[in-house]
C-alpha cells in the first residue's frame, strides 16, 4: 500500500521543467491570459447566462455568477501557487503526484479527461448549433440528420426548424397545442459540424503551440470586442422593470427561484468557468512560468468574471428573464433592442462561433499535455509522450485526443457530456486545494514565487465549496463518475503501477 502513495520528488519535477528537450517555451503572460479567457468565455456567456436566469435565479443570476466566480477564485489561487512552483505540463495531475502520491495522481489524471476531452466534445456540439443557424441565415442548409447526436429523434417545428425531441420540448409543444405526431420526424446519424471543428482544431494544435496561441488570440479579440459592443449598446436599452423582482419568489420547489434558485444557478453556470485551469497545462511552454503563470490564471479568471456579470446585468435588463430559456439568449437580447440593431445579430453569432472555437482549442491543448506528463512518468504507454521533431508538440497524444473527442462529439448528446464534465472538474479543483495544504505542511522549504493567501483557510474553503457543489449533482452523474473511475483503476493496476518510472 505504501507504494501507491510514493511521491515524485520536487527536485525531479523542477529538473524536468528546466530541461531544454521536449516542449518549446514560447508563451508570454499575455498568451497565457488569452488562453484562459479563450477557455472560459464561450458557452457560458452565449447560452447559460440566459437559460440559468430563466429557469433558476431570474435577474439574481448576477449573484450566482459571483458565487461561482468566488469558488473558482479560491481554486485559482491554489492553481497559481502550484503552477509557479512546479512549472511543468500536467496541471492537477502533477501537483497531486508531488503531494499525495502516485495513486492519487492517477485518479486526478484520469479524472481530468472528463474535464478536458469530454468538455471539448461538449462545446463542439454547441459550436455545431451556432454554425448550423448561421449558415441557415445565408440559405446554406446542412441536412438535419447530420447535425445531432447519433440516434437522436428530431422534429421539424414550424418557423423554428429541426430540434432534438427532449422531454422539455415535448411539454412545450403540448402546452402550445401542437401535436407531436403531426410534425415531420427523422433520426439523426452524426453531428458532422461538431466532428469537423474537433478535427480542424486538432490539426492546428499539431502544427504548433505558437500558431495555436495566435489563432486563439484572434478568436479572443473577436468575442471580447463583440461582448463589449453588446454591453455598451445594450446599456441604453435597459428597462429597470425587468429587474423586478430581482430575486423572484421561490415556486415551492428547491432550486426554482428564491435563494435556493440562486445557488442552483451557481452550480449550473459553474460549467461556464471550466477551462481556466487549462492555463496550468501550458506551464512547460511558458517563457517565464514563475511570474507569468499566476498572471495568466488569475488574470483570465478575473476578466472573464467581470464580463459575465456585466452581460448578465444588461441581458436581464433588456429582456425579462422569463423569455431567456433559449439556445441563443444574447441574440434574443439584440432582437429586443429593435429592428435598427438587427445588424448586430449575425455579429453575435460570429462572436459565439469564435468564442466556442477558442474554448475547443484550449481544451484540446490541455488534454494531450496531461497525457504527455503521465506517459513521461510511465503511467501511460510511451506513445503518449512522443514529440514531433519539427513542430515540438505532443503529436501522438494530440491525434489520439482529437480522434476520441471527434467520435464523442459526433455520437453523444450534450447533456450527458456536460454532467460528466462538471463533476470531473469539481473533483480536480477540490484535490488541488487540498494538495496546497498538504505541501505547505510537508515541504515548507520549497521556494514559492506565488503563495495562496490566508492558507490554509482559502484552500480548505475552496475544497469545501467544490465538494458541496458535487453533492448537489444528480445521482446518475455520480454513477457515471464511479464507472469511469473504476475503468481507470483497471488500467492503473494492470499497466501503470507496473511501468511507473519512480519504481525503476
Amino acid at each position: 500500500m505504501s507504494k501507491l502513495f510514493i511521491t515524485k520528488p520536487i527536485s525531479k519535477l523542477l529538473a524536468e521543467s528546466n530541461s531544454d528537450q521536449g516542449l518549446r517555451r514560447t508563451l508570454t503572460a499575455t498568451n497565457l491570459t488569452t488562453l484562459g479567457i479563450g477557455a472560459v468565455i464561450g458557452a457560458g456567456i452565449f447560452v447559460l447566462t440566459g437559460q440559468a436566469a430563466a429557469q433558476y435565479a431570474g435577474p439574481a443570476i448576477v449573484i450566482s455568477f459571483l458565487i461561482s466566480g468566488f469558488a473558482c477564485l479560491l481554486a485559482g489561487l491554489c492553481y497559481a501557487e502550484f503552477a509557479s512552483m512546479i512549472p511543468i505540463s500536467g496541471s492537477a495531475y502533477t501537483y497531486a503526484y508531488a503531494t499525495m502520491g502516485e495513486f492519487m495522481a492517477w485518479i486526478i489524471g484520469w479524472d481530468l479527461i472528463l474535464e478536458y476531452l469530454f468538455a471539448a466534445s461538449t462545446v463542439a456540439v454547441g459550436w455545431s448549433g451556432y454554425v448550423v443557424s448561421f449558415l441557415k441565415d445565408f440559405g446554406l442548409i446542412i441536412p438535419a440528420q447530420f447535425t445531432a447526436a447519433w440516434g437522436s429523434v428530431l422534429v421539424d417545428i414550424p418557423n423554428i426548424g429541426w430540434k432534438s425531441l427532449t422531454p422539455e420540448l415535448i411539454k412545450n409543444l403540448t402546452d402550445s397545442g401542437i401535436g407531436i405526431d403531426s410534425l415531420p420526424h427523422l433520426t439523426a446519424i452524426l453531428n458532422l459540424p461538431a466532428m469537423f471543428i474537433v478535427a480542424a482544431v486538432s490539426l492546428l494544435l499539431l502544427i504548433g503551440i505558437r500558431e495555436s496561441a495566435r489563432f486563439n488570440n484572434g478568436m479572443v479579440f473577436i468575442k471580447v470586442f463583440v461582448i463589449l459592443l453588446f454591453i455598451g449598446i445594450g446599456a441604453f436599452f435597459i428597462t429597470k422593470a425587468n429587474w423586478k423582482p430581482f430575486i423572484p419568489e421561490n415556486t415551492g420547489e428547491w432550486g426554482h427561484y428564491g435563494w435556493s434558485g440562486i445557488f442552483r444557478g451557481a452550480a449550473v453556470i459553474f460549467f461556464a468557468y471550466i477551462g481556466f485551469d487549462a492555463v496550468s497545462t501550458a506551464a512547460q511552454e511558458a517563457k517565464n512560468p514563475q511570474r507569468d503563470m499566476p498572471i495568466g490564471i488569475l488574470g483570465s479568471l478575473g476578466i472573464s468574471t467581470i464580463l459575465y456579470i456585466l452581460v448578465a446585468i444588461v441581458l436581464t435588463g433588456i429582456v425579462s428573464y422569463t423569455f431567456l430559456n433559449v439556445s441563443d439568449p444574447i441574440a434574443v437580447g439584440v432582437d429586443a433592442m429593435g429592428s435598427d440593431l438587427f445588424w448586430l445579430r449575425p455579429i453575435i453569432k460570429i462572436a459565439a462561433i469564435a468564442g466556442l472555437s477558442s474554448v475547443i482549442l484550449v481544451l484540446l491543448m490541455g488534454q494531450p499535455r496531461i497525457f504527455y506528463s503521465m506517459s513521461k512518468d510511465g503511467l501511460l504507454p510511451p506513445v503518449f509522450s512522443k514529440i514531433h521533431p519539427r513542430f515540438k508538440t505532443p503529436y501522438a497524444s494530440t491525434l489520439i485526443t482529437g480522434s476520441i473527442a471527434l467520435i464523442l462529439a459526433g455520437i453523444l448528446p450534450i447533456n450527458i457530456l456536460g454532467e460528466l464534465v462538471s463533476i470531473g472538474t469539481l473533483l480536480a479543483f477540490a484535490i488541488v486545494c487540498i494538495a496546497v495544504v498538504i505541501l505547505r505542511i510537508k515541504r515548507p522549504d520549497i521556494k514559492r514565487s506565488f503563495k495562496t493567501p490566508f492558507s490554509p483557510f482559502v484552500p480548505i474553503l475552496g475544497a469545501g465549496i467544490c465538494i458541496l457543489q458535487m453533492l448537489s449533482l444528480p445521482w446518475e452523474t455520480w454513477a457515471r463518475l464511479i464507472v469511469w473511475m473504476a475503468l481507470g483503476f483497471i488500467i492503473y493496476f494492470t499497466y501503470g503501477i507496473r511501468n511507473s518510472k519512480l519504481r525503476e
